[in-house]
């Protein structure tokens, strides 16, 4: 293994959440600007799991610097209640709105620049206007997965042409900023219930699909209801904007946290088992295979699967820490 690949066992989400906030930390200041990259990039997550986190570092910021920080969000929700995008980014379930309560708004010196994915700028109407218009005509759209999480795989010249301007406008020009700052220096994630990162769904191929347009699978949908973020699965959003697997893991460090039963199956999978598209998180074996730095922070619950198996992971050139 040319990088690294660390798996350390929590108590419990705060635990887990202070663990992880201490490896952001030292990334954070252990950065030294260059000619080339003066800012340190921060990859987020939203969701329950980075919560924790990111109310350790709100009541820790005075020991770094947030000016010295661009942040780059994951994903963001298309289709939320609003009829025009300003609208929709104030909704309380915009990750825009999240990143304000849960991070942002809590800090006295603000990160140099954020960035959401566009997600509150497309019109859901026109979107599924035309998916039908041009249904089943591969010059427009190609809908690709196994499962029923799906990539909306936009051909570059796309003969539709609302399809054409959310891939140049949203998806193309996000990757295009997050070039621009150098890469992502350290990428927060979580893990969805089938092992998914960001909104790259079960059964998405990696290969590709860098940004993405993702219409949700049922289980993503199920679990926001759960969750306490909609009412019922028909407020819920059917599409999203979001990082795919291959972007994400572009990151110099990779943070993965997990906690409770719904995330015990694909954090084992996802170690003990193969690198697969079935199972998106997988990818961190590859990227810490090629040279990357991978974190798996989880609670004892997440860790469920993989506890008494550490040989078998350490024959795999994964190191476990048991903090418990």
């Amino acid at each position: 293994m040319k990088g690294s690949f660390t798996v350390i066992i929590t108590r419990d989400f705060q635990q887990m959440s202070e663990e992880g906030a201490k490896i952001v930390l030292e990334d954070i200041n252990a950065f030294e600007p260059k000619p080339w990259k003066k800012f340190y990039v921060l990859g987020l997550a939203t969701g329950n799991t980075p919560t924790g986190l990111y109310q350790y570092l709100a009541d820790h910021q005075n020991e770094f610097d947030p000016t010295q920080i661009v942040s780059f969000n994951l994903d963001e929700y298309v289709g939320l209640p609003g009829e025009n995008p300003q609208l929709r980014a104030l909704h309380p379930e915009s990750y825009s709105y999240f990143m304000i309560q849960e991070l942002f708004g809590k800090l006295k010196k603000k990160f140099h620049k954020t960035y959401v994915p566009y997600g509150t700028l497309v019109d859901q109407e026109k979107l599924i206007e035309e998916f039908e218009k041009y249904k089943d005509n591969p010059k427009a759209y190609v809908m690709q997965g196994t499962d029923k999480g799906r990539a909306v795989v936009i051909p570059k010249n796309s003969i539709a042409p609302y399809l054409k301007w959310i891939k140049e406008n949203i998806l193309d020009a996000y990757e295009i900023e997050i070039k621009k700052y150098g890469g992502v220096d350290l990428h927060v994630v979580g893990v969805g219930g089938k092992g998914h990162v960001a909104f790259h769904e079960s059964g998405i191929p990696f290969e590709g699909n860098r940004m993405l347009l993702v219409k949700l699978d049922d289980t993503t949908i199920k679990h926001a209801v759960e969750d306490g973020h909609f009412p019922s699965v028909e407020d819920s959003p059917n599409y999203a904007i979001s990082m795919g697997a291959e972007l994400v893991y572009e990151a110099k460090k990779v943070l993965l946290m997990a906690n409770g039963k719904r995330k015990t199956e694909p954090i084992a999978k996802s170690l003990l088992g193969d690198v697969s598209p079935e199972i998106p998180i997988s990818y961190s074996y590859k990227f810490a295979q090629e040279g990357g730095t991978m974190y798996y922070v989880i609670d004892e619950e997440a860790a469920a699967g993989i506890l008494g198996k550490e040989k078998e992971l350490e024959a795999k050139g994964i190191k476990v820490i048991d903090k418990r």
